[in-house]
């Protein structure tokens, strides 16, 4: 049984592709472990902290904020040019390549320079990191088979949370970590643990063949036309648009707090670093556990009223928080968000498929 049971699994993930090869499967959805280790190592845990320790709580608190917010809003912008690029030319891999370095090579710097071209490093680096994530995406139908993308996906995603917990234990069992507080080797551990299992992909994934031709800037301003359109065309199902915008709304909220959340624990709650790291994780299990109970209330009330009580979670953990800066409070907010935030992508996703 021991021996049939990873037989069994691997066999079962080169039934997911095109070419039947498992490793090629194993390759993509290792992307997904790679860069969760920089959301969570660096966007959630490390960089708040590091900006906060060299300028101040308030300074810090706000630059590492502007920096999130400022590379998140400029991709955005950009993604729709991004995309016509990539479609344009015929190609995703070249694409990925460049963002994937461009973003370990941000990361790696961001503790060995001065705190503001830092934030500067860790703003190109999130920007880089968040364009990857469009060609990373676009590789999957190139990989999968047809029917199977979502079982893929899921692969990914679990590995992705096994990335959380890899770069977690790692930093708790004080790898970079001096008095219980990051250091300048923190950035670049993660930096090279993010190119290590990146490089998979590159070197495994067979991307197909697309004719292609030059991009244009002709091309830029069509791809603002095909947005535009798109959007006109939102319009006829009903819902959507109110649903586009409402999620803007809500995501925005829980995106900043996962980014502050350390941050919070340390300088408001006062955990040390050490502490905050094993709340994050914490959070981490209870939300992959709680995706299996939403997954199920998704299935017996729909993915709407479920989506209403996720964020009525959110709602109760995030007054906690505010209203009692206390470690047994914190503790019980962290649970109820780490429960919602396993049921945000469940119920979001099932809302925009029904």
């Amino acid at each position: 049984m021991t021996v049939l049971a990873p037989t069994a699994w691997w066999k079962g993930l080169g039934g997911l592709t095109r070419t039947g090869s498992a490793l090629e499967g194993l390759a993509w959805a290792l992307y997904d472990f790679a860069n969760t280790i920089f959301s969570f190592a660096i966007v959630s845990f490390a960089m708040s902290l590091w900006a906060i320790r060299f300028l101040g709580e308030d300074d810090g608190t706000f630059w590492f904020t502007m920096a999130v917010s400022g590379s998140v809003m400029l991709n955005a912008v950009v993604s729709p040019i991004l995309g016509a690029m990539s479609d344009r030319v015929g190609r995703r891999k070249p694409f990925l390549a460049f963002f994937t370095v461009a973003c370990v090579a941000g990361t790696a710097v961001i503790g060995l320079v001065d705190i503001r071209l830092g934030l500067l490093a860790f703003a190109v680096a999130n920007f880089a990191y968040q364009a990857a994530l469009i060609y990373y995406d676009a590789l999957l139908p190139d990989v999968a088979n047809p029917g199977r993308r979502g079982r893929l996906s899921g692969v990914g995603v679990a590995l992705g949370y096994c990335g959380t917990l890899l770069v977690g234990g790692l930093l708790l069992l004080g790898l970079t970590i001096e008095n219980g507080r990051s250091t300048s080797s923190t950035f670049v551990l993660v930096a090279g643990l993010f190119l290590v299992f990146a490089a998979p992909l590159f070197l495994v994934v067979h991307e197909r063949r697309r004719g292609g031709s030059p991009f244009s800037p002709v091309d830029a301003v069509r791809s603002w036309d095909q947005l535009a359109q798109t959007i006109r065309h939102a319009r006829r199902a009903p819902g959507l648009m109110r649903f586009i915008i409402a999620r803007f709304f809500y995501s925005d909220p829980v995106n900043t707090t996962i980014a502050v959340m350390s941050a919070f624990a340390v300088h408001a709650v006062g955990f040390t670093e050490g502490q905050a790291l094993q709340v994050l994780l914490i959070l981490t299990v209870v939300a992959v556990l709680a995706s299996f109970g939403w997954g199920f209330l998704v299935d017996r009330w729909g993915p709407r009223r479920t989506l209403f009580l996720v964020l009525g979670t959110w709602a109760v953990g995030l007054t906690i928080i505010s209203l009692f800066l206390a470690t047994i409070p914190f503790l019980a907010a962290g649970a109820l968000l780490g429960a919602g935030l396993g049921g945000v992508g469940v119920a979001a996703a099932a809302l925009l498929l029904s």
